[in-house]
């Protein structure tokens, strides 16, 4: 094993957080679960990150969001953010953690797990070095740490865009421009207005808890409809929803009820 890591390729890290139990205890969980991972500094504050990147080759940041006079977020827009790898490492509330989700950004949750922090960094290197190779990906990783940065600061508390992992890369999606979400076994195809779908490396449930919009309902195990591109109701050979589009989808029948509900909501005609 030891053999192994010796030539194993090597990352630069920082840790910036204001308590510094959590510094030390993340230092010591990234020595025993991510030796490809080499600490070179940690920061108490902001400024002092400032500090270490000046004198560190930095490839990635684990950055707390919510410090005192100076956040994690004022922080990541006094430097060139998408040059690093950023993990937050957060005890945020749920919103927070939805926009987080719908964002290209890896995080940990407080207190953190090995396990956990051993598949977030797995899929930091991954995405790091996709960023090094192709330009389009590190301007959607800046875009991304953007829109969360929109989102958290929202007052309404809702997601408007979602960064979509495809197998080779990200998009920004509008989240208005989904008409409607579809399982593929632990895949998630997404049918967008304009006839353009992109298929993304996510669950449909993980697409459900993201999203958490009024307008998007689940009308079968394995659909989401925007209601918003919902254009008539029909039990004809069954119960189907019909979209702006022409598309007809099935709706399970547990979900007749609540659906007839929504349609109300959204003041749609029912034919």
């Amino acid at each position: 094993m030891t053999a192994n890591w010796s030539r194993m390729k090597k990352y630069n890290a920082i840790i910036i957080d204001d308590e510094k139990n959590v510094c030390e205890a993340l230092g010591l969980i990234l020595r025993d679960y991510c030796p490809e991972i080499s600490v070179c500094g940690t920061a108490y504050s902001a400024a002092q990150g400032r500090e270490l990147l000046k004198s560190c080759n930095v490839d990635f940041i684990f950055l707390d969001i919510s410090m005192p006079k100076e956040d994690g977020f004022a922080f990541l827009r006094s430097i060139p953010k998408e040059n690093y790898g950023v993990i937050f490492v957060t005890a945020f509330e749920e919103y927070a953690l939805r926009a987080l989700r719908a964002s290209a950004i890896d995080y940990l949750l407080k207190p953190v797990n090995g396990l956990e922090l051993r598949e977030a960094v797995t899929k930091a290197i991954e995405f790091h070095e996709m960023r090094q190779k192709r330009e389009e990906v590190r301007k959607v990783y800046h875009e991304s740490l953007e829109n969360l940065h929109d989102h958290i600061r929202s007052d309404d508390q809702m997601i408007t865009k979602i960064t979509v992992t495809e197998q080779f890369g990200f998009r920004i999606v509008n989240v208005s421009d989904i008409m409607y979400l579809q399982a593929d076994s632990n895949y998630t195809i997404l049918h967008l207005s304009g006839l353009n779908k992109i298929i993304a490396t996510r669950s449909l449930c993980e697409f459900e808890n993201m999203l958490m919009h009024p307008a998007f309902f689940r009308i079968h195990k394995s659909t989401i409809i925007n209601m918003n591109y919902l254009h008539a109701y029909s039990s004809y050979e069954g119960n189907f929803a019909e979209l702006t589009d022409g598309t007809r989808l099935s709706i399970s029948r547990r979900k007749l009820n609540e659906f007839r509900d929504a349609v109300k909501q959204f003041s749609k005609p029912v034919e």
